[in-house]
C-alpha cells in the first residue's frame, strides 16, 4: 500500500462524501468518505493522506488549514430552537444553524447570505444571518443567489469608473498606426451583441486570398498596472446570461471606445494573411490599425445572403461579392482543418431568449456558415498570432488543450461500444483523428448530441498556459486566444506582448513579464472555468421555468444519462429531465451503469435511445425538470 501526505482542497458532495484535489495539479482527484473527512467542508484547505490500495486511491483528512467558506447563500427556515440556512450549493451538505437573536430578522422562506462565525465540533456549523435577497423562488433572488455562488461581481469601483470616464477626453491620432479605413471591413454578430471586438476583410488575388482579421486595441486604453487592469484581471472574463451581461471592463471601453461600430473610426491591432489557394499561410502581417467598420452584419442576414435570398441580397448589395468570398476562403480553412484531424464537435447547446414581456423561450441553437465563417478566420488568426510569438522564442499566454486521459478514455469507448459503435481504439498514442472518426461513425443517429457531449466529457478543459504544449482538439501545435479582448483578459495580455515586440521590441520582455504571466495564464483558466459553471446555473435555472409551463404534456427525448438514482432524458431543445428509478414500471428495476443500461424485466433501455416521457414537475431545490416515461 503506498501513502502519500499532501495539502489540497477539498469539493463536497450532497450526498456527504467529498472528493480531495491536489492544488499542484488540479487534474485528479480522490474520494474521501463522510468519516474521513474529520469535519471538513467544502473549500476547505486541508492536509490529506492519499492511500493507493490495489485499483482503489482515496484519501482522508488528517488537518484542517483554512476554512474555505467564509459566507454563503442559501434559503433561511425557522424551527424550534433557532433558525438554519439550507446552502443553494449543495456541495456545502452541512446546513447551518442560526441561533436566535443574532443578524438580520429573517423569515422562513428567506433567500438570504449567512456569515459562518464557528465551527462547533461534532456540531453543525454556526452562522448569522447578514443580507437578505427576497424570497425563495423570487426570480430576481434566485439569480442573485447564483451569482454570489460564484463570486461574481455586481458593480465596478469608483476608482475604475473615473479611470475609464477619463479615456474618452483623448482624440483618435493615425499616428504609428496603418490606415485601414478605406477597406471594406464589416463586423458579424448576433443580432443581441452589444460589444464588437472583431471585424473581417477579404479580397481575392491570383494566387488566393488577403485576410483581415481586425481586433479592437483595448491595450491602447488599459494599461499594464492600472486600475481597469487589475479590474479586469480579477474578473477575467466577461460573463453572459440570456437577460445580462457581467463585463470584464467598464461600459465606457466595452460598447463605447472599444466597440468597432459601424462608421465610426477605433483602434485596432490587425493581422492580415496572404493565404494560398489550399488554405496555407504564406506570409503575414501584424500591425497596429485605425479601421473604420463599413456594416454591422448578424449571422442571420449573413446566411439570409448564403442561401440566396433575393430581399437580403438586394439589401446589402455592395456587401454581396466579399461576403461570398468570405465563404468561399472559409470553406478552402474548413477542408485543410479537417484533413489535419480537426475535431469538430457540435457542441450548439440550448439557446434561451426572453422577450419584453418576460416570457422565456428554448430551442436549439443553431449552427450555421455565417458563425463557421467568423469561427474559421478567428482560429486562423489565433493560430498565426500564436506561431508569431512561439518562433520569437518570447513570453507568451497560449490556449492549451492537452490530450485525453487514460481512464477517461476507456469510459468512452465502452460507451461507444453499449451503443453499438465498434469502434477500435488505437494501441498506446491517441490522435485527433480517431475522435473524427467517432463523430463521423454517429453523424446520422438520434443519440449524436449524446456522442458529442461524451466525447467532450472525455477530453481534458482547454486552458491557458505559458508552455506551448499545443491544442489537442483543433489538431494545432500553437494556439492562442488574440480575438476577443473586450471580454477575455488573455486576449488582452497578448495584444500587450504583440505591442511590445511590434513597437519597442523583444527587449527587457523576459525581465517584465516572465513571473506575471504564468499567474496570468492560472487565474484566468480559474475565472473561466468558474464563469462557464455560472453559465451554466443561470441556463438551467431558466429551462426550469420554462419547462414548468409544460407540466402533463408528453415530449420526444433521447436518453442522455443512466445511474443508480435515475435515468436522464434529454429533449430536442436541450432540456434535461431526471427519470426517477421507482416510476419505471416492472417486476425487477436492473440498473447498470457500466453497460448504460436499464431493464425492467420486460425492456431494456439504453443510452442513445429515443423514448417518450410526460414532464411530470420541476424540482425547484435543484433546479431541474422531472419526466415519467411514457410507457
Amino acid at each position: 500500500m503506498k501513502r502519500e501526505i499532501t495539502e489540497g482542497t477539498i469539493c463536497g458532495n450532497e450526498r456527504g462524501y467529498a472528493f480531495f484535489i491536489v492544488k499542484e495539479t488540479d487534474k485528479k482527484d480522490y474520494f474521501v468518505s463522510h468519516g474521513d473527512l474529520r469535519g471538513a467542508m467544502h473549500g476547505d484547505t486541508v492536509i490529506a493522506e492519499i492511500c493507493e490500495n490495489g485499483d482503489r486511491t482515496t484519501a482522508r483528512v488528517l488537518k484542517i488549514v483554512k476554512r474555505g467558506v467564509e459566507k454563503l447563500v442559501g434559503t433561511y427556515f425557522s424551527g424550534s430552537r433557532g433558525g438554519f440556512v439550507v446552502p443553494d450549493d449543495r456541495r456545502f451538505f452541512n446546513d447551518v444553524f442560526v441561533p436566535f437573536g443574532k443578524g438580520l430578522y429573517t423569515r422562513s422562506g428567506d433567500k438570504v447570505i449567512c456569515k459562518i462565525v464557528s465551527y462547533p465540533k461534532r456540531k453543525n456549523p454556526e452562522g448569522i444571518v447578514v443580507k437578505i435577497l427576497g424570497r425563495q423562488f423570487d426570480k430576481e433572488a434566485e439569480l442573485k443567489s447564483i451569482y454570489f455562488n460564484f463570486n461574481l461581481p455586481d458593480s465596478f469601483s469608483e476608482k475604475v469608473l473615473k479611470e475609464a470616464e477619463t479615456l474618452k477626453r483623448e482624440k483618435l491620432s493615425f499616428e504609428g498606426r496603418r490606415d485601414f479605413t478605406k477597406d471594406l471591413i464589416m463586423t458579424i454578430d448576433g443580432e443581441d451583441a452589444r460589444d464588437f471586438d472583431d471585424a473581417i476583410s477579404v479580397s481575392k488575388t491570383a494566387e488566393g486570398y488577403v485576410l483581415g482579421v481586425h481586433i479592437a486595441d483595448v491595450s491602447h486604453y488599459v494599461t499594464f498596472g492600472s486600475e481597469i487592469d487589475k479590474e479586469a484581471y480579477e474578473r477575467g472574463t466577461s460573463v453572459y446570461f440570456p437577460e445580462n451581461v457581467i463585463p470584464m471592463l467598464p461600459e465606457v471601453l466595452c460598447n463605447d471606445l472599444c466597440s468597432l461600430r459601424q462608421g465610426v473610426e477605433r483602434y485596432a491591432l490587425s493581422c492580415v494573411m496572404v493565404i494560398d489557394n489550399n488554405g496555407k499561410v504564406r506570409s503575414y502581417e501584424i500591425v497596429p490599425s485605425v479601421i473604420k467598420s463599413r456594416a454591422r452584419m448578424t449571422y442571420t442576414d449573413v446566411q439570409r445572403i448564403l442561401n440566396g435570398e433575393s430581399e437580403a441580397i438586394n439589401k446589402y448589395s455592395p456587401l454581396v461579392a466579399t461576403i461570398k468570398t468570405f465563404d468561399e476562403l472559409s470553406d478552402i480553412l474548413i477542408k485543410k482543418r479537417e484533413f489535419n484531424g480537426n475535431i469538430d464537435l457540435d457542441s450548439a447547446e440550448s439557446l434561451i431568449t426572453v422577450d419584453k414581456n418576460g416570457n422565456i423561450n428554448v430551442e436549439k441553437a443553431k449552427s450555421d456558415k455565417a458563425h463557421r465563417i467568423i469561427e474559421e478566420f478567428m482560429i486562423l488568426a489565433n493560430c498565426t498570432i500564436a506561431q508569431h510569438m512561439f518562433y520569437l522564442e518570447e513570453p507568451f499566454v497560449y490556449r492549451i488543450h492537452e490530450k485525453p486521459a487514460d481512464d477517461k478514455l476507456e469510459t468512452l469507448f465502452d460507451f461507444l461500444s453499449s451503443l453499438g459503435l465498434n469502434i477500435k481504439r488505437r494501441k498506446g498514442e491517441i490522435f485527433s483523428k480517431d475522435f473524427q472518426k467517432i463523430l463521423i461513425s454517429a453523424k446520422d443517429k438520434s443519440y449524436y448530441s449524446i456522442v458529442n457531449r461524451v466525447v467532450l466529457r472525455s477530453m481534458q478543459k482547454a486552458r491557458y498556459s505559458t508552455q506551448p504544449i499545443g491544442h489537442f482538439g483543433l489538431c494545432e501545435e500553437h494556439y492562442c486566444h488574440f480575438t476577443s479582448p473586450i471580454r477575455r483578459y488573455p486576449d488582452l495580455v497578448v495584444h500587450r506582448l504583440l505591442k511590445e515586440t511590434l513597437i519597442r521590441g523583444t527587449e527587457d520582455l523576459e525581465k517584465k513579464y516572465s513571473e506575471y504571466l504564468p499567474k496570468v495564464a492560472q487565474k484566468s483558466s480559474e475565472r473561466e472555468r468558474n464563469a462557464e459553471e455560472a453559465e451554466r446555473a443561470v441556463d438551467e435555472y431558466y429551462k426550469m421555468l420554462y419547462i414548468s409551463n409544460f407540466v402533463g404534456e408528453e415530449f420526444e427525448g433521447v436518453i442522455s444519462g443512466v445511474k443508480e438514482f435515475g435515468i436522464f432524458v434529454e429533449l430536442s431543445n436541450g432540456i434535461e429531465g431526471k427519470v426517477n428509478p421507482e416510476t419505471i414500471k416492472g417486476k425487477k428495476l436492473i440498473i447498470d451503469e457500466k453497460k448504460f443500461t436499464v431493464t425492467n424485466g420486460k425492456t431494456v433501455l439504453k443510452l442513445g435511445q429515443t423514448v417518450k416521457i410526460k414532464v411530470a414537475g420541476v424540482n425547484i431545490m435543484t433546479r431541474k425538470a422531472e419526466f415519467v416515461l411514457v410507457q
